[in-house]
């Protein structure tokens, strides 16, 4: 029987257990938008896990979204993810970079000349960001022009050699969370007409042009890919997500990535919205590669789900920022520390290099 501490082979990349580290935003980037020497340490004491996936980071000054998030397009930022890959690596680790544009949830004080945040529509959403100012209402974005979407594509491509030559195993595509793949894909937010409007294959024209340009760029198996079909964080839903999802994992079928990320629900716990059911494991029998489970998972029910082949990996996020050694203390069964939720977003050690692991 498969073991959740059992190592698996997801494309390139031997990981030792199925345990991962969810990408988690944390707002402490430093000038520059640097993983600076703080981020080293939150990474290297994490470095058991299976796989960490990287916070999600802004691929172009364009795609930023929120205050002191990390970037890939600069040669420091290059550097200084280089720091926290080495660490990993010495630790023993694994660690790949999500790679993020957040199309429309963003505002013009943190974009490069005030400019406007793009997306596949001029519809602004009803969301905040977060700012200098603290928390602020996203501003209103144009939609990017047709004859824009190869340079935008071009981005992802650098993006993905930056991170292979920051020391990364592989990139991780931000294609969930309501950001600017999903603004492209869902009929509720994407209303325009054209090749990347309208039909299904056309809304997601994009996300699949873009996993060419990387899997060309870096390999298929470096790659990998995070869904959202039942989030509603910053958008409703895609009027038949079924469809709509259910299409994109067939094209991606091909690919040979190294997994396929699913965030069962909403973000933060809930499996679906009131109301609606949406079939995961349909997607899980049309994809070939690793499959990667993600949502409010105990203890138990990440055992029970890989023991049974539902899953190949299940990803954690709170449980890995208050308990560095989350991978011993789930084999041990033992308990985790408290987090302190008021230190999630921005300032310094406290609440997210402090906390403790258990003694050996």
């Amino acid at each position: 029987m498969t073991s959740l501490f059992d190592p698996i082979q997801i494309g390139d990349i031997a990981l030792a257990n199925r345990i991962v580290m969810a990408p988690l935003t944390r707002n402490r980037a430093i000038a520059g938008n640097v993983a600076g020497p703080l981020t080293v340490e939150y990474y290297r004491q994490r470095a058991t896990a299976g796989l960490i996936i990287a916070e999600a980071s802004q691929i172009s000054p364009m795609a930023q979204g929120y205050l002191a998030t990390p970037g890939i397009h600069s040669p420091e930022q290059i550097a200084g993810w280089r720091k926290v890959t080495d660490a990993v690596h010495a630790a023993g680790g694994k660690i790949v970079l999500q790679l993020w544009h957040v199309g429309r949830i963003s505002h013009t004080s943190l974009l490069p000349d005030g400019a406007a945040p793009v997306s596949s529509t001029d519809k602004v959403a009803e969301a905040s960001t977060f700012t200098s100012d603290g928390f602020v209402p996203v501003s209103t974005p144009r939609a990017l022009r047709d004859d824009e979407i190869p340079g935008l594509i071009e981005d992802y491509r650098r993006a993905a050699r930056n991170a292979i030559d920051a020391g990364f195993d592989g990139v991780e595509l931000h294609a969930a969370n309501t950001y600017l793949i999903e603004q492209f894909l869902r009929d509720s937010v994407n209303d325009r007409s054209g090749p990347y409007g309208g039909s299904i294959a056309n809304r997601a024209r994009l996300l699949l042009e873009v996993v060419t340009a990387i899997t060309k760029e870096i390999g298929a198996g470096r790659t990998g890919i995070r869904l959202s079909p039942m989030t509603t964080f910053t958008a409703p839903l895609d009027s038949d997500p079924q469809a709509l999802y259910g299409y994109v994992v067939e094209q991606l079928a091909p690919f040979g990535l190294a997994y396929l990320h699913v965030i069962e629900g909403e973000t933060g716990g809930t499996r679906a919205p009131e109301g609606k059911a949406f079939d995961y494991e349909a997607l899980h029998r049309a994809f070939p590669g690793a499959w990667m489970l993600n949502n409010g998972y105990s203890r138990d029910l990440a055992i029970d789900n890989v023991a049974a082949g539902k899953a190949n990996l299940v990803a954690f996020g709170r449980a890995f920022i208050s308990t560095p050694d989350l991978v011993r203390r789930l084999k041990d069964n033992l308990p985790l520390n408290e987090l302190q939720a008021d230190k999630l977003y921005g300032g310094g050690a406290e609440g997210y290099t402090d906390y403790p692991a258990l003694a050996a």
